[in-house]
């Protein structure tokens, strides 16, 4: 759809619910089979039962741990990247289908919130500099963005509405060093489907021939 020149917007990937005769919601849960290095096992398992995941069997042998869990579809999304960075990519893990089972109760997917755009403007780099100490940044400076904007990860729960295009204050006082240039880190770069895996549910994915961008579904002010 891109390559054809359409721009469409997504939400964060859903699951289909059930209610059983008796009139209970019933989800969609997984068979989750995990192999890892046994110093990377405490995080992983720690990291699952926060997603409701349910351990039915270990075993090791040679260093390496194979753990079992029954755990909700809904646990499953955005967790393989994070799997990959806990295991520093060299754990396996394979999932099917197994049943549906009572509602676990609510998953928190995302405790950290965004950096969202107040006005529409282009990003300065000496304002991205200064927001580098809030969080962790999506794009660079010279970049158009507009009000809702989603342009990093803010560092502490809830988003916080910032000016990316806030410039350094002009004086007529001059002093060595106080003039040289800012240094960014360089921005974080997600795939599309690192993107879906990332936003919450009141944020969408905006994706065109040319970007992919994160955004609120209505601008905060």
């Amino acid at each position: 759809m891109r390559r054809e020149g359409y721009e469409f917007q997504i939400t964060r990937p859903q699951v289909i619910m059930k209610r059983s005769d008796e009139g209970h919601l019933l989800e969609p849960n997984e068979e989750l089979t995990v192999d890892v290095d046994e110093q990377y096992m405490g995080a992983v398992i720690e990291n699952l039962g926060a997603r409701k995941g349910r351990l039915h069997e270990m075993q090791q042998n040679s260093g390496m741990t194979r753990i079992v869990y029954t755990i909700p579809t809904r646990g499953l999304l955005g967790f393989r990247s994070e799997f990959m960075t806990m295991t520093k990519g060299m754990g396996i893990m394979n999932y099917i289908f197994s049943e549906y089972g009572p509602y676990a109760g609510d998953i928190i997917h995302r405790r950290t919130g965004g950096l969202v755009v107040k006005d529409s403007c282009t990003t300065v780099a000496y304002a991205l500099f200064n927001l580098q100490d809030r969080g962790t940044l999506f794009c660079g400076p010279g970049m158009p963005v507009y009000p809702g904007q989603i342009i990093g990860e803010h560092c502490r729960e809830g988003d916080l509405v910032i000016n990316p295009a806030k410039g350094k204050k002009l004086t007529n006082v001059r002093a060595s060093g106080t003039d040289d240039s800012v240094s960014l880190i360089a921005p974080l770069d997600m795939s599309l489907e690192d993107c879906i895996a990332y936003i919450n549910d009141d944020e969408l994915v905006e994706v065109t021939p040319k970007a992919v961008r994160l955004r609120k579904m209505k601008p905060i002010r």
